[in-house]
C-alpha cells in the first residue's frame, strides 16, 4: 500500500475515536432521567407505572418485565366475606341451652338420654304411672287448665292439639284463648295416644312447653330418683342445625338477615345456607401478646338442606356469606391495582401490540373471598392488564 493510500485514510482516525465519547454523553442523559423517575416514586410515596425504558405511557417495556397478563371479565360479581364458624344445633337466642324443668312430685320411672329427639306431642319422660309430653310453645305452663279457662297458655295448647291433627280448625281455633268443649274432646285424644288419663284437664306439670323438636344435650333426672316441682330434668337444644360465626365487628354493617352463604363442612361438602339472625352484643378477646383485642358479632344461619350436615355437632366449617351482587361488571384482580400520585387507582393495561398505557379506574364492588374488584374506566372486557409477580 502507498503512502498516499495511506493518508488519505488518515482523517477517518478521529471520527473514530470520537464515537466513544458521545455514545458516553448519551449514557449519562438517559442515566439521569432513569433517576429523575426514580425520585418521582420515592417523593410520591405511591407506585406510578411509568416506565423507566421510555420514560411514559404507550412505549413497551424491556424484554422480561415481572407479572403476568389477565384479562379484564365482565360478568356477575359477588361481595363475600369469608369466615369460619361451628356447625351445631340451635339452642335459645344468646346460645344457652333450654331447661326441661319438672312440676310433678314423684319418682322418675323413665327419662331421656344426651342426644334422644323427642318431637312435639311425644313423651318427655315419666314420673311414676304419669307420662310427660313435650309440647311446642315459648309461654311455659304455671297453672292447671280446664273447661272455662282462657289466656295465651290456653292459646298454646289449642294451637298444638290442631297442629298435631287432634283437632281440624273447622272444629277448634288453633288462635283461640278459650278453653271450650273442642278443646277437651282434642285434649283426651292426644291423652289416650300417650297414655295418660282421659280427663279432658291439662294439670300443671302434664305438659312442658317448649320450642320443639327438642334435642336432649345433658340428661339431669335419674331413673329411681326423685321427682321434685321445679327440678331440672335435662338441658337441651332445638333439633334445627345452625352455624354461628362469630364475625369481626368492623364486617357488620356489610351482613344482614337474609344473605345467601356458602357453607364447606369437615368432610368438604358444599351446601347452601342463609343469615337468619345477627347478634346484638358484642365480645372482646385478646388477639395476641401484646394485648390487642378482637371484637366480634355473633352471625347465626340455618341450613338449606340440614340433612347434609348428618349428626355432626360443634364442627368446624368454613362460611362464605354473600353480601352483595352485581349483574354485569368489569372485573380485574386487586392485585392489578395501581396506586397513583395524589390518590385514586389506575390499572396497567397491554395492547396486541405489546404496548403498556396507565389506565385510571374507579373502583366498585370488592369480593375479598376471591381477590376480585370492579372497575369503571377507559377498559373493555378482554383486554389484559398486569398484575404483579409475587
Amino acid at each position: 500500500m502507498s503512502v498516499s493510500e495511506s493518508d488519505a485514510e488518515a482523517p477517518e482516525a478521529p471520527d473514530t475515536t470520537g464515537a466513544p465519547g458521545r455514545a458516553k454523553r448519551r449514557r449519562f442523559r438517559r442515566g439521569r432521567s432513569v433517576a429523575g423517575v426514580i425520585v418521582v416514586l420515592a417523593a410520591g410515596g405511591a407506585i406510578v407505572a411509568v416506565h423507566p425504558f421510555g420514560g411514559g405511557e404507550g412505549t413497551p417495556p424491556p424484554a422480561g418485565a415481572g407479572g403476568s397478563l389477565v384479562p379484564v371479565r365482565q360478568g356477575p360479581l359477588s361481595a363475600q366475606i369469608s369466615q369460619s364458624g361451628t356447625l351445631s344445633y340451635a339452642a335459645q337466642d344468646d346460645g344457652t341451652p333450654y331447661s326441661v324443668i319438672n312440676q310433678v312430685p314423684g319418682i322418675y320411672t323413665w327419662a331421656p338420654n344426651a342426644g334422644d329427639q323427642v318431637r312435639c306431642g311425644r313423651i318427655l319422660y315419666w314420673v311414676g304411672d304419669t307420662p310427660i309430653v313435650l309440647l311446642c310453645g315459648t309461654r311455659p305452663a304455671y297453672r292447671n287448665l280446664s273447661l272455662g279457662d282462657r289466656g295465651r297458655d290456653v292459646r298454646e295448647l289449642n294451637a298444638n292439639l290442631v297442629k298435631l291433627g287432634y283437632a281440624k280448625k273447622s272444629e277448634l281455633d288453633p288462635d283461640s284463648r278459650y278453653f271450650g268443649s273442642a278443646t277437651a274432646a282434642a285434649l283426651q285424644k292426644l291423652q289416650d295416644e300417650i297414655g295418660a288419663d282421659e280427663t279432658g284437664e291439662l294439670d300443671l306439670g302434664d305438659a312442658v312447653f317448649l320450642p320443639g323438636p327438642l334435642r336432649i344435650t345433658k340428661a339431669t333426672a335419674r331413673l329411681g330418683g326423685r321427682a321434685a316441682p321445679g327440678a331440672p330434668v335435662a338441658e337441651a337444644t332445638s333439633a334445627d342445625r345452625q352455624v354461628t360465626v362469630d364475625l369481626d365487628a368492623s364486617q357488620q354493617a356489610g351482613v344482614k338477615v337474609g344473605d345467601k352463604a356458602q357453607i364447606t363442612l369437615p368432610d368438604n361438602t358444599v351446601t347452601t345456607g342463609r343469615v337468619t339472625r345477627i347478634g346484638t352484643v358484642a365480645t372482646s378477646s385478646s388477639s395476641d401478646d401484646q394485648g390487642s383485642s378482637n371484637t366480634t358479632i355473633p352471625v347465626y344461619l340455618t341450613l338449606t338442606r340440614p340433612k347434609v350436615a348428618g349428626d355432626l355437632d360443634q364442627a368446624p366449617v368454613q362460611v362464605q356469606i354473600t353480601t352483595d351482587g352485581v349483574k354485569q361488571a368489569l372485573i380485574v384482580p386487586v392485585t392489578a391495582l395501581i396506586g397513583q400520585v395524589g390518590g385514586g387507582y389506575a390499572v396497567e393495561r397491554v395492547d396486541a401490540r405489546g404496548v403498556h398505557q396507565t389506565v385510571p379506574v374507579t373502583l366498585g364492588l370488592f369480593d375479598n373471598a376471591d381477590g376480585l374488584v370492579q372497575v369503571s374506566g377507559n377498559l373493555a372486557a378482554g383486554e389484559r392488564v398486569v398484575v404483579p409477580s409475587t
